[in-house]
């Protein structure tokens, strides 16, 4: 490959800006410390995981044994046996929930998906392509999705078959839907457990929760049918990817024979990355469990340290339990865009994620927040209900205890 000199200034150029950039993200669920230095030699290969890796394929160059390894990793992680399970490392998390809705539609084909308002913009993608009746519920405060909604939603429509999208971790906020309070509400509205399908997109929170001491229900166990995680977030990755995991009877009914590779397919993208379940996979070799829960832990305390400046601050700043996004009202166009922030509305958050070992870029977004509010806040930590223009309410389904927010 020889390019021209024009073309090796403009590399040159993006090379300096990822240098300066690599570790400055702050408003997205990207992590950004990983080193896969030991893979570099494989980009030099066309490696493509075409069709399902537990079938024998004509194509030779895939790397469906690293690809077995992390779904057996990830079916444990969610408390399923591998054997009863199968998935598939995805090119991130829309395809992953994609596949959940799909399995969902496919198991019922007349029932309607229903989600919350707080959940990922994906979604309306997927109804549009699955062409599946779907009903938005309204969210609580906090971004957890409105059980009685929900119900209330499911009665009017008298929907037999409900395909319930449940968020483990909101875009936002960092809501978990509750898992065990959807089903006790759908008994109770008598719907049977065989009579409706429970997807989770668990994008940034499934690899947070199997690693802290007191999670909220996500796993199979707890009565899921699928769920979806990014390997781009937490873990860590160069290229945007993800894995699926399902019920394996589910998966059955989409299996299709291809003869042009002599095997079946039960994949969406049919050719698939090779290079990222080698990624994924030489992540999770390379920490143990109990290193897992350090970087977690470390990711959970940061955020905490987050909140108290802010609310320090007489800034009204919370977080959702075990969650590492921060939500506080939305600051200036100038402070968003500095730090690439993610704003919806009057609301803002950061994420911390593993790469932030110290709090340098964190001290340094808070203090020109605090900066730009101080003028207003004597009206807070005097108990005023006025906020600045832009601000955002603390919700009201969250209390202050013991120095942080927990939901209630």
């Amino acid at each position: 490959m020889t390019l021209s000199s024009a073309d090796q200034i403009q590399l040159d150029t993006f090379w300096q800006h990822c240098l300066k950039h690599q570790y400055f993200n702050i408003g997205y669920p990207e992590n950004a410390d990983f080193d896969y230095s030991q893979l570099h030699r494989f980009l030099r290969f066309s490696i493509n995981n075409c069709g399902d890796w537990s079938e024998h394929s004509n194509y030779v160059l895939n790397s469906f044994d690293f690809e077995k390894d992390v779904m057996a990793y990830f079916a444990t992680l969610f408390d399923i046996h591998p054997e009863d399970s199968w998935g598939y490392v995805t090119n991130g998390g829309t395809e992953g929930n994609m596949f959940g809705c799909y399995l969902g539609r496919e198991l019922f084909p007349d029932g309607t998906l229903y989600y919350s308002k707080d959940t990922h913009y994906s979604v309306a993608k997927i109804v549009k392509l699955l062409r599946i009746k779907c009903r938005a519920v309204e969210s609580l405060a906090n971004g957890e999705i409105d059980y009685d909604d929900l119900i209330a939603k499911i009665a009017e429509d008298g929907e037999r078959h409900p395909i319930i999208f449940a968020n483990i971790g909101t875009t936002m906020r960092g809501a978990i839907d509750n898992i065990a309070t959807i089903q006790q509400r759908l008994q109770q509205a008598g719907i049977a457990r065989q009579d409706y399908y429970l997807h989770a997109d668990a994008a940034l929170s499934g690899m947070i929760l199997p690693f802290v001491d007191k999670p909220q229900p996500f796993t199979f166990a707890d009565g899921i049918d699928s769920i979806c995680v990014s390997g781009h977030k937490m873990i860590g990755s160069p290229i945007p990817c993800g894995i699926v995991v399902a019920k394996r009877e589910n998966v059955e009914r989409i299996s299709v024979e291809v003869d042009y590779i002599s095997a079946k397919d039960k994949t969406i993208s049919g050719s698939r990355n090779g290079h990222t379940p080698m990624i994924m996979w030489a992540a999770l070799r390379s920490y143990s469990a109990a290193q897992w829960r350090r970087r977690i832990k470390h990711s959970l305390s940061t955020a905490q340290y987050a909140v108290d400046r802010l609310q320090a601050a007489g800034i009204q700043a919370w977080r959702n339990d075990n969650s590492i996004t921060v939500v506080f009202p939305c600051p200036s166009a100038r402070i968003a865009k500095k730090y690439c922030l993610a704003t919806s509305g009057d609301t803002a958050h950061l994420i911390t994620t593993p790469h932030h070992q110290d709090n340098r870029t964190i001290d340094a977004l808070i203090d020109e927040v605090i900066a730009e509010t101080e003028p207003h806040a004597w009206r807070a930590k005097r108990g005023s209900d006025e906020q600045r223009e832009g601000g955002a309410q603390v919700p009201a389904q969250v209390r202050v205890s013991n120095a942080r927010f927990d939901v209630i």
